[in-house]
């Protein structure tokens, strides 16, 4: 049916229905058909007009709106004066219902909102919980294409930029957390993170144990916080990111990675699905995430490049280096001097794992070269509540799968 027109797609929708009827076959809902045929259409559509890219140059919300979901615009200022912008899907495409329970998804590293809903709606995770009954609120972290606000600061300050995911934990996803449930009147809500977005989770626990009682269960998914036995161009990388990191800095740069227009360029015109080269891009990602040939929807790709990376600090880059390097899950590593100053003696806190009361369920694949079998088996060991321990059921999965 896909590879017709719309009109043919309509025909055929009208010829089941006729058919239907005369077998004296039971229908769906007229409302549900309605439903069937739009999401026809606009699936439709977009195959016949992927030469130009439809989700290119649209925000998030404009994604979610095209897809014939409602979407909500939020923001919330932290207590150290950056101002996040969170995106909801208040429901799904039947419409709202009384009881929505809520839950929130947290973007991983150089990641945005956008990456829950660049797919179809029955593969996208922000379209399928929305459908599935739950208020699905989607955060940005500090610095990405959408939070790029401060009180005071300029994202052109290089101070602006003063920050690793220490700060993420004990600010961001807090003030998300507060706001979403003043803002819903709930009393707690689901929480489920998707890398970097798990990684904060701990660390957040550790600092704020409280907030365990704010979040009901917790879904990980591509659980980071041990890299022992992580791989690829992050560990190749990690033993130079402080240099990086400090040269960048005296050189006013605290931004890595931003969404610039050049590579929406460059993902548009040679990473369809339809070019000669797209081959190129899959390889790219999966050098950096881990092998894996099918999982990918390629009809995507240009939009998900479009989208990230997104934009995140220098720090951050380098605290995940350290990390790496030091085989501790830790607080930032100032220096010698530096952790004097901050923490009041020469080396970086560790998070308390054990502080994560919150039921836990961890999803891992097994090709993740990111967040590594090895290294989730560590984590389950020391969260005190983990509810599931999930492999996913495929001999290839990686670290970019769970969100695309």
């Amino acid at each position: 049916m896909f590879g017709m027109g719309s009109s043919a797609a309509v025909r055929v929708v009208a010829v089941v229905v006729a058919l239907a009827g005369s077998l004296a076959l039971a229908l769906p809902p007229a409302g549900d058909m309605k439903i069937l045929v739009d999401r026809i259409l606009r699936k439709e559509a977009m195959t016949q007009d992927r030469s130009t890219h439809w989700g290119v140059n649209m925000t998030t919300t404009e994604i979610i709106e095209a897809m014939g979901y409602p979407a909500e615009i939020h923001h919330v200022t932290t207590h150290d004066g950056y101002i996040l912008e969170l995106h909801r899907i208040p429901h799904g495409i039947k419409g709202a219902s009384q009881d929505r329970p809520v839950a929130l998804l947290q973007h991983c590293f150089l990641c945005s909102s956008a990456d829950y809903v660049m797919n179809t709606p029955d593969q996208a995770l922000g379209y399928v919980m929305a459908d599935a009954g739950y208020d699905v609120w989607m955060p940005n972290f500090r610095g990405n294409t959408y939070s790029r606000n401060h009180v005071e600061l300029d994202p052109a300050n290089v101070k602006f930029w003063n920050w690793n995911w220490d700060q993420m934990a004990v600010h961001d996803v807090p003030s998300s957390i507060d706001y979403i449930l003043a803002t819903t009147g709930r009393e707690d809500l689901y929480y489920l993170g998707w890398s970097m977005g798990t990684t904060v989770f701990w660390a957040m626990m550790s600092e704020l144990p409280e907030y365990n009682s704010k979040v009901r269960a917790m879904a990980a998914l591509a659980p980071v916080s041990y890299m022992d036995y992580t791989q690829g161009p992050l560990v190749e990388l990690a033993p130079y990111s402080g240099e990086m990191d400090t040269i960048l800095t005296l050189l006013g740069v605290g931004e890595f990675l931003p969404s610039v227009p050049v590579v929406d360029y460059i993902a548009e015109k040679f990473c369809d699905s339809n070019s000669t080269v797209a081959e190129i891009c899959y390889n790219v990602l999966f050098l950096i995430a881990g092998p894996d040939s099918e999982e990918l929807n390629q009809e995507f790709l240009p939009v998900i490049l479009a989208h990230s990376p997104a934009g995140c600090s220098v720090h951050t880059i380098n605290h995940f280096g350290q990390i790496a390097l030091s085989g501790k899950f830790q607080k930032y590593d100032y220096g010698y001097l530096g952790n004097l100053n901050h923490y009041g003696h020469a080396t970086p806190p560790l998070y308390n794992l054990s502080a994560v009361t919150t039921p836990v369920g961890l999803f891992w694949g097994q090709t993740d070269w990111i967040a590594a079998p090895a290294d989730v088996a560590r984590l389950a060991e020391e969260l005190p509540n983990v509810a599931l321990n999930h492999r996913v059921d495929k001999d290839e999965f990686n670290h970019l799968d769970f969100g695309w």
